[in-house]
Parts: C-alpha cells; structure tokens; sequence
C-alpha cells in the first residue's frame, strides 16, 4: 500500500478528503475497539496515510481525537449574532452542548481528555478560544459590558466539558442557560468600578 502523505491545514481539495478519510478511520477504530486501544499507526493504516503526517497535522493522538469530537463544528461557520451578548453565549453554548452529547463526540472527547498533556492547545480549545473571543469583541462594539474571553472559557466551556468528560448525568442544552447567568454574575463582581473624582 502506498501510504498518502497528508497535506497541511489548507481546506479545501485533496487535503480536506485525505482528514476527512483520518476522521472516519479514527471513528470507525473507537466504535470497533474502545478509545483505550486506539494508536496513531492503527488510524494511518485505516485510513491509508502515513502516522507521521497525522503527527504533524494534529500533534498527537490527543489532539486527532479532540479535533474529530468537534470537527463538524466548523470554526468558519456563523456565529450567534442576536444583538445581545447573554443569547449569542446561550445559542453558542447549547450547539457545543447539542453536538458533544452526541455518543461518538462524547467518546472522543473522553479519549482526548484522558491523553490531554502540559503542551499546546488543541485545535479544539484554540478554536473555542478564537470564538469566545469574538463573541466577546461584537459584543464590546455594540457597548455592552462582556466578560473576559478567559472567563467564558473558564465558566461556561470548562464546566461543560468538565461535566461530559468526567459527569454521570446527561448534559443538556438546557444547562447552558444557566451557566451563561453564572459566567456575568462572576463578570460584574469581578469589574473594578472607574475610580470617582479626587476628593478636595
């Protein structure tokens, strides 16, 4: 077998076949055999592409299952945009809830979670990050009082992956509404209020 060697990050064409080929391999692996005996080589046979250029793509195991438990969540789609910050999280929130409550998307969120290392974001967190923040900035340009990008991730993505990953009970969208009050609840206690006029 002449193994494809997979090409950059560039979407689109031969690229986007060959992850899409790493993808279902890696899905039909889990499903077929536990995320506990899934390998890098295992994937590449699979899909019939060289484990180097798996590693070079997603960095390791860790991060090809996290990217695959979210993937259809494309960080390119539109985001909410309904004029307030608190709905726009809300929405935002219950897709991520809706998608990896799914069985497969929560398996490999698990796998990715228990192979997590100290090194660089996954492309998972980078692109939750890379929204939140932008959330976050039309909010700002609309004059509304928004939280920090940290902040949303620490009190509305972490709780819910912290729940799917490690919870007994099911997530629901539901949950999200919840949070969101939560997360501008410890926004505005944590605003340092604009220092008055000097006393005369």
């Amino acid at each position: 077998m002449n193994d494809v060697v997979l090409p950059s990050k560039r979407p689109g064409g031969r690229s986007a076949q060959v992850q899409a080929l790493v993808r279902t391999a890696l899905e039909e692996l889990v499903a077929e055999q536990g995320r506990e005996r899934v390998t890098v080589p295992a994937v590449a046979e699979r899909a019939g592409v060289s484990a180097s250029s798996i590693y070079r793509r997603w960095g390791d195991l860790s991060g090809l299952l996290a990217e695959t438990a979210t993937h259809r969540l494309d960080p390119n789609r539109p985001l909410p945009d309904t004029g307030s910050l608190r709905q726009d999280l809300v929405a935002w929130a219950q897709e991520l809830i809706t998608h990896l409550a799914q069985p497969c998307s929560k398996s490999l969120l698990k796998a990715a979670a228990a192979l997590a290392n100290d090194g660089a974001d996954t492309d998972c967190l980078r692109n939750r990050r890379k929204e939140a923040a932008t959330l976050v900035e039309q909010a700002r340009a609309r004059g509304e009082h928004a939280p920090e990008t940290q902040q949303v991730i620490d009190h509305l993505i972490a709780p819910i992956v912290f729940r799917l990953v490690f919870g007994a009970e099911p997530v629901k969208p539901e949950l999200a509404q919840r949070l969101v009050g939560e997360l501008f609840a410890i926004s505005s206690s944590s605003a340092v209020p604009s220092p008055g006029p000097a006393s005369r």
